[in-house]
Parts: C-alpha cells; structure tokens; sequence
C-alpha cells in the first residue's frame, strides 16, 4: 500500500507539471502572438550593403533566390499590381475588397499567419473572390533579428496557417519592413535566400503608398501613382490601424490609373512564365501542419480570455471580500470591546478539556502545563494518547497533576480520538486543545464565556503562530492574523464561522451530539464539525481575547503536507455538507449563507488569487503592459490596507508587514500549488489519511503582544 500511494502522489505531481508546463505553453505562444509591430516602413537605422547583389540593387521588386544567381523581375509597362500587407483584418479588409469588387479588380494579399487564423472568413473571401494570397510571417517579427530556424517557423507557419484554412498554398513572399529594391541590406539576404531554397518568391514594391503615417487621401494617391507609364507594385495596407484613408484613396487610385490606360493584375498574372502560380492547392502536409497550428493557437487564445475572466473573478472577490471584511470585522471588535458588550452571566461551569496526542512527547509537556495551571475554576484535562510509540504518556504522568488524566486508546486518529476524549470527559462544557498548543492563563475562561448564550454551540478561540522566527514562520504569523483571524471575525459578523480551530475551541456536549460527533471520514474534521453545529441550529462565535500559541510547521515539506490536508479537507466538508443548500429549516438558511460564503472566500479566492501575480507579472514583463503592473500594485496596497487592519484588531506589532509582498509573490505561489494538489486529488475522488507533523517543541508567547 505505502507503494502503491508513493506512486499515485507521483503520478499526481506529473499532471500538476504536465497541466503547469502546458499552461506555460500556452501563455508563451500568446505572448509570442501579440508582440506588436512597427509599420512596414519605420526607419532601420544604419545598415550594410556590401553582400547583397548588384542584380538586386538595379532589378527589378519580384526576386528569385532558389538558384546559385539572384533573378529580379519588372513588371511590364502601364501594369499595376496593388498589394496589401498585415492583414487579414475583420474590418478593413473587407472594406478594401468591397473597393477591389465594385471596380473588378484583383489585388495580392501578403497576410500575417496570426491574423489568418483569427480571421478565417476574411482569409477565404479573399481567396474566393480571385486575389492572390503571399505570406509576409505569422507574427511581422523584423526577420534580420530571428534566427534561421524561428524565420523559417514564421514563413513555414504562416503557410500552414493559409493552407488549413483556405485550401491553396502560398508561394510568394513578402518580409516584414521590407521596401524598394535598393533598401536591401546584408542582413536580410540570410532570410530572402532561404525564402528562395524554400520555394518563394519575395515581392517588394516600386511605390510606397505610405499610408502607414496616415498622410491624407491625396498624398497617398500621389505616393501611389507611377511615373511616365511604367509599371509597378504598389505597398498599402489593410490592417494594423484605422484604414480609411486607405479605402478612400483605393477607390479614387483605380479609376485614375485606368483613366491613363493601365490595367491591373496580380504577381503572378503579370509575370506569367517567369513566376510560378502563387496559390496552387495545398498538400496535404501543408493542411495538416496548418490543423495543428491553429489549434493551438486557438487554445492559446482561449487559454487567455479564461484567464481574463478568472482574473476579473478574482478581482472581484478580493474587492468583495475586503468591502466586507473592513466594515463587518472592523465593526465586531468594535462591539465586542465596548464596555457595554456583555455575553451575559459570568461562566463559571467546570470544563473538560480533550488533548489528542499521538508521539507528541517533544511538546506535550509544556501543553498540557498551560492547560492544567488555567485560571478558569473547575478544569480537568482529558489527555488521549492515540498509541503513540513515544514516551508522550509518561511525560504528561510525570508532570503529577491532579485535574489530568491519561487514556490510552488504540491508534484511530485524530477525530477518533477526540470522541474517546469526550466519552471520558466528566463535564457538559468540552474544549478541544491540540498538544503543540500553549494557551494564556485566562484563555479557557474566556473562551467558555459566549456559552452564557443558550444559542451558542461552539467558541473559536483566537490561535497565534507560536513560532515566528525565521521567514516561513513570519509568513505563517501574517497569515494567521489576516487570512483566519480577521476572516473569523467577518464570518461572526455573518454568522457563518468555517471552522473552530483544533488548537483552541470549545463545544457544548449537547451540540456535539446533535452534530453527530467528530467526524472520521474527512481530513479538516474541524471544519466539518463546524459546519454539522451549524446546519444543528447553533450559533458559533469567535471570541478573540482566548488565546493560544501553536507550533507551525517549520519546513517546506511539512507546510504542504499540513496545508494539503486543511485545503483537501474542507472540499471534503463542502461536498459532504452540499445538500445544505437546498434542504428547509435551520439547515438550508446556515447552507445558501454560509456554504457559498466558504466556498467563494475559503476555496474559490485563495485558488484564483495567484492568477493577480501571475498575470501581472506576465502582461507587465512578457507583453509590456504597464497597466497590469499598474492593477498588481492597487492589489497589493488593497491588501496591505487589510493587513494593517488585521494587526491593528489583534494588537499586534505591524513590522512583520515588511515581508507582505514577497510573501505575495513567493508564499502565495506555494499555497497555489497546494490548492492544485488538493483539488485534483479531490477529483479523483481518492482517500487520503492523517498525515502526523514533526514537532520540534519551538513554540514561545512573543514578547510584546499583550494588551
């Protein structure tokens, strides 16, 4: 069994990578889709020449690198070719092929692979309508900065792309930032040469249109007019912008021209013979490359726009969360401290206190001394030891008090173990204390105070990170004070308290019995005796002036098993109690209120609340959006605001805050991974044990935390 469970958390932590590596994937492709581009005509700065043929420099804009020498080809005179780059766009194109329809003119699109596939109807209408179609790379990167094999990624992609989605393959070829003849550097033969051994043919242009700069309807006519009747191929654009000087020029250009007797064709229409046809039928290689591209990069995109969703779910808890966490907590320790504030008769009813241990030999002492000595009259301390192979019974034997006792029972567990406490206990009022626990000398009596409401079924006291040296320890400390403690004091507010911790709370045996008893078949059972009070009827309050100190785990491995089992647990009490939601009476109002209320801020924030970072740091350093960095920030100070909220009502000193936005990036990260771990490992729908923590015995009351 111990094999066959290594193997299966194994094979869970392959489909947590596989599932992080793929979603990694994902994000890189989208990031790589939306780099940005400058216009087609943006100055390059300085650039050699000495390496590009003299053929080139004085031929003419189509040009044939597939042999050993370079050919060049002009088009015959009074001929006109209007090509169009960066498209296709879901509303400039058709718009320009409104223009090419209406004056029957054919046109040559050099298209981007991205915009193909998130275009798809506009890249067949194109085909359809018997223009042309080239590739100009799937993502207008400036080729002279690629290297060989991701510039031939981008043509070979962008082809695959045409073919998948249009049928034809494509074999003409325009780079991006290209321009006339003589702006040939050294740098781009690289590129256009393996164009050529690739098939294509590059396509530059004699005119530039410029209507990238958005000069007005009448320069671009009089960039895109020939001279003294020769012929040439024009450069516009029908994407990256508002195009409609484009439009309006186009329509006015064509009848121009043919006004002066020049007639308009395609590539490779005008160079018949000397040019292969541009889009024959594409092979079957071709449109299954293209298939797979284009799902993923749909995936990609998907991918994405779930993310914003979830990003703006997560934003919208947060802001939800702390517009009600501000006023109602803030608004219940205010009502509790008030000097009129009063749960009613002073309790003063003996207490059996239930202390489950098993090996806890190294802390157990100190435990149940703090316990033993508490101020409260009438105490007697219920130590279970869950057969522990330690020494755990004879240290709390040898501290000779006379309210404690020992039982010995077989090993079962913790919840187990509790309900054999509370058989042996004598009194009515129980409290339930864990043994790396020490508790304050009042904190018993205070926290059996709330039962002089006859409503009240159950007191979470207030549980302090005993051991707060070091940085995991100060983590854990912040995490205490903000995410439990000051969410405990909302959900008193609301009426709906999640969980009594183990470490300090207290229940009347009457609400135990109603509530059916410690449960054993969930790992939080702390959790889901809490919301079984609750669905009983029972008010359950915290009472934060009963205090206790507990041991965190102080390593990695054991944080994630400990947080595991919490994270994994209360799915379990969730699912367990789901029917809450639509039963009738005192159970269904605590379930719609309540279960909802947990499930949103106790699961659903903490899973999606890494997704703030992850995309903040993914929009801000991967896609150059500030604003993400911007939104990250506001998060950040939302949350400190919080924080020193939190400390503030706890009386406790705020330094450790220094720590709170690496604890954001780094801690919460961990938690995340937790949260994946459990709910995979809850759609499974496999049983998981109690896992025993290691104890060092390193628990102190801080100085300087009193009131």
């Amino acid at each position: 069994m111990p094999a066959l469970r290594r193997r299966r958390s194994l094979l869970g932590a392959l489909v947590v990578l596989a599932s992080l590596l793929m979603f990694g994937n994902l994000l890189a492709v989208e990031a790589y889709l939306r780099s940005g581009y400058a216009p087609d005509s943006a100055p390059q700065g300085v650039r050699p020449f000495g390496a590009v043929p003299a053929a080139i420099h004085t031929g003419g804009p189509v040009i044939d690198l597939s042999g050993a020498r370079a050919r060049t080809y002009r088009l015959p005179a009074r001929t006109i070719v209007l090509t169009f780059d960066d498209g296709p766009d879901p509303v400039w194109t058709p718009r320009v092929l409104d223009v090419l329809r209406r004056h029957r003119v054919p046109g040559t699109f050099f298209v981007l692979g991205t915009q193909v596939i998130r275009n798809p109807a506009v890249a067949r209408r194109i085909v359809g309508e018997g223009h042309e179609i080239g590739v100009h790379t799937f993502t207008h990167a400036k080729e002279s900065t690629l290297p060989a094999w991701l510039r031939s990624l981008e043509r070979s992609a962008t082809l695959g792309a045409v073919a998948h989605t249009t049928g034809r393959s494509a074999r003409l070829y325009r780079p991006p930032y290209s321009s006339l003849v003589d702006a040939v550097a050294d740098t781009d033969m690289p590129g256009l040469r393996e164009a050529g051994r690739q098939g294509y043919r590059t396509v530059l242009n004699d005119l530039d249109s410029e209507d990238w700069r958005r000069p007005g309807t009448a320069e671009i006519l009089r960039h895109a007019t020939p001279q003294d009747g020769a012929g040439a191929i024009v450069l516009m654009h029908d994407a990256g912008g508002d195009r409609s000087q484009t439009v309006a020029a186009l329509d006015l250009l064509i009848p121009r021209l043919r006004e002066r007797g020049y007639r308009f064709t395609t590539v490779s229409a005008a160079l018949a013979g000397v040019v292969p046809p541009a889009n024959p039928a594409a092979t079957t290689a071709e449109s299954a490359r293209g298939w797979a591209l284009v799902g993923m990069v749909r995936s990609a995109d998907l991918t994405l726009r779930l993310l914003d969703v979830l990003l703006f779910a997560a934003g919208s808890l947060i802001l939800a969360r702390t517009a009600l966490l501000l006023p109602l907590a803030v608004g219940q320790a205010r009502r509790r401290r008030s000097a009129s504030w009063s749960w009613g008769r002073p309790v003063t009813d003996p207490v059996s206190i239930v202390v489950p241990a098993f090996n806890e030999a190294t802390t157990i002492g100190p435990a149940v001394r703090s316990l033993a000595l508490s101020a409260h009259p009438g105490v007697e301390v219920v130590v279970v030891d869950d057969a522990s192979t330690d020494a755990t019974g004879d240290v709390v034997r040898g501290l000779g008090l006379g309210n404690v006792r020992v039982i010995r029972v077989p090993s079962g567990g913790k919840a187990a173990a509790l309900n054999a406490g509370v058989a042996f206990a004598r009194h009515d009022l129980i409290v339930m204390v864990d043994a790396d626990t020490l508790v304050e000398p009042d904190a018993v009596h205070r926290l059996v105070q709330p039962f002089a409401d006859p409503s009240v079924g159950a007191v979470s006291g207030n549980v302090k990170v005993g051991n707060r040296h070091g940085l995991l320890g100060t983590w854990q400390h912040i995490e205490y004070v903000i995410g439990f403690n000051l969410d405990r004091r909302l959900y008193d507010r609301l009426g709906c308290i999640p969980t009594v911790p183990g470490a300090l709370g207290a229940f009347r045996r009457r609400a135990l019995t109603e509530a059916g008893g410690l449960p054993v078949d969930t790992l939080a059972e702390d959790t889901d005796l809490t919301i079984a009070v609750q669905r009983a009827g029972w008010r359950v309050v915290f009472e934060d002036v009963a205090r206790a100190w507990t041991e965190a785990p102080t390593g990695l491995r054991q944080l994630w098993r400990q947080r595991f089992r919490w994270s994994f647990g209360t799915m379990q009490a969730l699912w367990k109690h789901r029917r809450a939601v639509v039963e009738p009476g005192r159970s269904g109002r605590f379930g719609r209120r309540g279960l909802l209320l947990i499930a949103l801020f106790t699961v659903l924030l903490p899973l999606l609340a890494p997704l703030l970072d992850i995309m903040a740091l993914y929009g801000f350093a991967v896609l150059g959006h500030r604003e993400a960095g911007l939104a990250w920030l506001a998060m950040t100070a939302v949350q400190t605001v919080t924080a020193v909220v939190a400390f503030r009502l706890d009386h406790e000193p705020l330094h450790p805050l220094w720590t709170l936005p690496l604890q954001q990036v780094a801690y919460r990260q961990l938690m995340y991974l937790v949260l994946i771990h459990s709910a995979l490992t809850a759609l499974t729908g496999r049983r998981q044990r109690w896992q025993k923590l290691r104890r060092v015995g390193g628990v102190a009351v801080p100085a300087g935390t009193g009131r």
